[in-house]
């Protein structure tokens, strides 16, 4: 049954990805060709929407590729199901590692090994928020099908280059905007993909 997959996918998910919401978007690029439930492009999409609306990415994403799933079983009804479940999935384990924490955590505050090994998880998190960037980016201003047949030139989305080259000088040299607001960079990013059907 379509559920009780989705819902591992995401317990696993949820419990190995260490660093936050950024840490789970590798593991969806895996879910995505294990399953073949969303295409990458689908995800570079889940990722713009998932960072523009309100809420952590790792929920967001959880929630949206559940409701995606769901959709092509049978509709809304069980596309609203696909959410749930995915987001239960995910913060399952999360749940149950703070309740265990939660109920020992005056006993180990002080252990050598466990403030160790919490030093140790931070390679690990920042390796897959780096990683998730890298795919990002890649799936922003390339085209890998395109690079794969051999047209170098062809294989740049110009169009996402200039919006991340105009942003980028918004951003950090145009001292009237640097001050701005994120959410005014979303929105004007959103109009643009809109106006020049970008993806």
């Amino acid at each position: 049954m379509i559920y009780l997959q989705l819902f591992w996918e995401f317990f696993k998910t949820g419990l190995f990805a260490v660093g936050g919401g950024m840490a789970t978007i590798p593991f969806l690029y895996d879910l995505s060709d294990k399953t073949g439930w969303f295409s990458h492009n689908d995800l570079a999409n889940m990722i713009a929407v998932g960072e523009s609306t309100p809420g952590p990415i790792g929920v967001n994403m959880a929630t949206y590729v559940g409701f995606v799933t769901g959709m092509q079983d049978a509709g809304i009804p069980t596309a609203i199901l696909g959410a749930v479940v995915a987001t239960l999935g995910l913060v399952t384990p999360c749940l149950i590692i703070i309740l265990i924490i939660a109920a020992i955590l005056k006993s180990f505050r002080n252990n050598k090994y466990v403030n160790n090994a919490f030093y140790g998880l931070r390679p690990a998190s920042t390796g897959l928020i780096a990683a998730a960037g890298i795919t990002v980016v890649a799936a922003n201003l390339f085209f890998s099908d395109v690079w794969s047949r051999g047209n170098f030139l062809g294989a740049f989305n110009w169009k996402g280059i200039a919006l991340a080259a105009v942003l980028w000088v918004l951003t950090n040299v145009v001292k009237k905007t640097k001050k701005w607001h994120p959410i005014v960079f979303i929105g004007i990013s959103a109009l643009v993909g809109i106006v020049f059907q970008m993806g």
